[in-house]
């Protein structure tokens, strides 16, 4: 299986432009693959709203290796959300919204950390963390990872997705 072939493919169904690249990262100690499309449409917080109403490459993606592959969106001022997709179907997902949550006090009136922290890991990306056995901030932190990016307009190499699995092509 071709992944920049996934990519483009994924281009044309969310209606991305042509010279659009992907990101990948890979967390080699758990082997979570990180996989982003970076041109205008998903940066910033619009990017998030983007990534949450197009989600063809983790569908593709999803149906082509047969494996469950989840996509998470996280815009630290609204919202995170994960969906999770098998052989090519939307499986399951959450989102939740931050202003509709009821943020925790300590006795003394003051906002209590521990207790916002424990919220955390039982919300979308805490969750999804926790099914990697990972921190929430380590999951955050992927696109921190080092990146290879491809270019998707036509210039790709046809790299396998396994051989880039096994580490990271320069």
């Amino acid at each position: 299986m071709n992944l920049a072939a996934l990519a483009r493919q994924a281009l044309v169904e969310d209606g991305a432009p042509p010279d659009t690249i992907l990101a990948l990262s890979i967390h080699d100690r758990r082997k979570i693959v990180r996989l982003a499309l970076e041109c205008p449409l998903t940066e910033g917080p619009q990017g998030a709203r983007w990534y949450s109403a197009h989600q063809s490459l983790a569908r593709n993606l999803s149906r082509s290796t047969g494996v469950t592959v989840h996509a998470y969106v996280y815009d630290p001022q609204e919202y995170e959300e994960v969906q999770a997709f098998g052989r090519g179907q939307h499986v399951g997902g959450e989102r939740l919204i931050y202003k509709e949550v009821e943020l925790p006090e300590s006795l003394d009136g003051e906002f209590d950390d521990r207790a916002f922290a424990r919220m955390q890991s039982r919300w979308p990306l805490g969750h999804l963390a926790w099914v990697f056995g990972v921190e929430r901030e380590q999951l955050l932190g992927l696109r921190q990872l080092p990146t290879t990016r491809l270019r998707l307009d036509g210039a790709a190499a046809e790299i396998p997705l396994e051989s880039l699995l096994r580490g990271i092509a320069a």
